[in-house]
Formats: C-alpha cells, sequence, structure tokens
C-alpha cells in the first residue's frame, strides 16, 4: 500500500510524540528544584547574619537576645570617635598613667601605651581595634566626652555611645562602658551589633583599620624623640583564614565568653554577621566561617 508524504510526516510526528513522552514519563527530562541548603548548627549561644547590600536577614538564632558583648563593643567606640564634627585623625593625646593604672586593675587587653606618649586619634584607633587595647579606649574616650573631670568626660563619652544606639532604633542594646568592660548594664545583641558594624563599615578609615592584619604605631616620647611600638595584630584571625574578610572585631570575657563580628565579601557582595557567646576563640571562628559560607549560599 502506498503512502504518501502526507502520512509519513504524520507517522514521524506520532512517533517523536510517543518517544517524548517515554522519556518525560521516565524523568529523563524533568529537573528537581534544587534543595535549599539546611541552617548550619553553632556553638554561639546567639548568631546572626545579613546582607550587607540591603539588610535582609540571611540567618538568625537568638538574633534578639540580649548578651554581654566583650570587646566588640569597640566598633560602637570607634563609631562615634569617628562621627565627631571636624574630626582631626592626626591630632595628638597624651598617655596619662590612669589609662595605664585601668588595665592593671581590670586586667584588661592592652595597646601597651607609654603613659607621657603623644599619640594620635589615627593610632588610638589602630590600638583600639587591633590588639583590642583598653587603654586606647580609654584615653578616646577622655579625648572625645565632655566635661571637667575625666570621670565626667568619660560619661559623657559612653552617653554619646547610648545616644547613637538610639538614633539607630536599637531597642536591645545599651553601653555602660566603652571598651565592653562593664558595670552590668553593657549589652547587645546579635541583630543590633551587626547593624552597629555595617553602620561603622561605611566609614572609610573604619574599613581601613578592621581590615589591617598588622600595624607599626610611631609615637613622640616625653623628651620629643620617636618611638617605634612593637607591632599591634588584628586579634580577628578570620583575616588569614577565611577568603575575603574585610572585619570585624572580636570580643571575649567571663560573661561573654567569645564573641565575633565579622564581614566578608565575595563576587562584589558582601555578608556581614555576629556570634555571641560561643565556647572558645577557635570555635567562635568556626561558628564564623560556617554562618559565611550559608550567607554566601543565599545572596
Amino acid at each position: 500500500m502506498k503512502i504518501g508524504i502526507q502520512g509519513i510526516r504524520i507517522r514521524r510526528a506520532v512517533g517523536v510524540a510517543m518517544t517524548t513522552g517515554a522519556v518525560l514519563a521516565s524523568g529523563a527530562l524533568y529537573a528537581a528544584p534544587a534543595q535549599a541548603a539546611a541552617a548550619p548548627s553553632v556553638v554561639a549561644k546567639g548568631g546572626y547574619v545579613m546582607n550587607n547590600a540591603n539588610g535582609k536577614s540571611l540567618y538568625t538564632k537568638a538574633a534578639d537576645t540580649r548578651r554581654s558583648t566583650g570587646s566588640t563593643t569597640k566598633i560602637m567606640t570607634a563609631k562615634v570617635v569617628l562621627a565627631q564634627k571636624n574630626l582631626n585623625l592626626d591630632a595628638k593625646v597624651t598617655i596619662q598613667m590612669a589609662y595605664s593604672d585601668y588595665i592593671v586593675k581590670n586586667n584588661a587587653s592592652s595597646a601597651r601605651l607609654i603613659v607621657g606618649d603623644k599619640v594620635t586619634v589615627r593610632q588610638l584607633l589602630y590600638g583600639l581595634m587591633l590588639p583590642s587595647g583598653c587603654d586606647a579606649a580609654y584615653a578616646l574616650a577622655d579625648k572625645f566626652g565632655s566635661g571637667t573631670t575625666r570621670s565626667a568626660r568619660v560619661k559623657s563619652f559612653i552617653g554619646k555611645m547610648n545616644a547613637e544606639a538610639k538614633k539607630m532604633g536599637l531597642k536591645n542594646t545599651h553601653f555602660d562602658s566603652f571598651d565592653g568592660i562593664g558595670n552590668g548594664k553593657n549589652y547587645s545583641t546579635p541583630r543590633d551589633l551587626t547593624k552597629i558594624a555595617s553602620s561603622a563599615m561605611k566609614n572609610s578609615t573604619f574599613r581601613s583599620i578592621v581590615k589591617t592584619k598588622k600595624y607599626t604605631a610611631k609615637t613622640k616620647t616625653k623628651t620629643g624623640s620617636t618611638r617605634t611600638m612593637a607591632p599591634w595584630t588584628n586579634t580577628n584571625t578570620l583575616l588569614s583564614s577565611y577568603s575575603g574578610t574585610i572585619g570585624v572585631k572580636t570580643g571575649s570575657g567571663p560573661e561573654a565568653k567569645y564573641c565575633l563580628v565579622f564581614a566578608a565579601t565575595r563576587n562584589g557582595k558582601t555578608v556581614i554577621g555576629t556570634v555571641l557567646a560561643s565556647s572558645s576563640a577557635t570555635q567562635r571562628e568556626k561558628d564564623a566561617k560556617k554562618l559565611l559560607g550559608y550567607g554566601f549560599g543565599k545572596i
């Protein structure tokens, strides 16, 4: 029996349709939707991660629970200093015995500033953020607070820190110290600290400081000679162990345990976050790496 060209075309079309149907039925062409990565488990009691570009939350764990913050408090210390009108980063501050006594009394982290030396505001900011110097924090609070006595100036400076927190709408943050060595009322949350850090990172000087691994300050002594300080090493080990890290600040203490505010940029995207009350310096770094990886996977 002769089959016309039209009939051949119809049979071919039917054959193709049947073959395609069989393939679809077998699932060979079916693409299952990608499974969303499960949120990581971290040891830290509190954690928060956000997309720095738009503030979108990427991860939360007790993100609004108030906790002691240790030296991550110094992010706000630096932010307040850098917000001062007509700030002169090269202005000199004379290191007082009171700053040294404070370090000894509290067994606090130190930039090892020498009494009588003249240190610039810029150098004090490096001493504040890299070795987490509480002596540098005291010097800055004394310099930029208002009042006729040191006590009044420090109180004034802490007031500025709280005023800035209020201005930012942070209802779960309160400072009663300039360095995190609080008197029972120094607290924040992972979400609030992340927002403070994100805001601080808008300042180019702050960004330059917190991504610096080592810094050597040259100060002026009482006699006018130059003293080359021992290099300050950044306590944020993520700068060396996690590609793309751009900051921000470590913190620790008997109540705070081990804290880390962190930020990293990859492929033009920046993830920023916080872990509070982790179990060790090593563990807070592991927690941060997990959260950074998870955050980058979501933006």
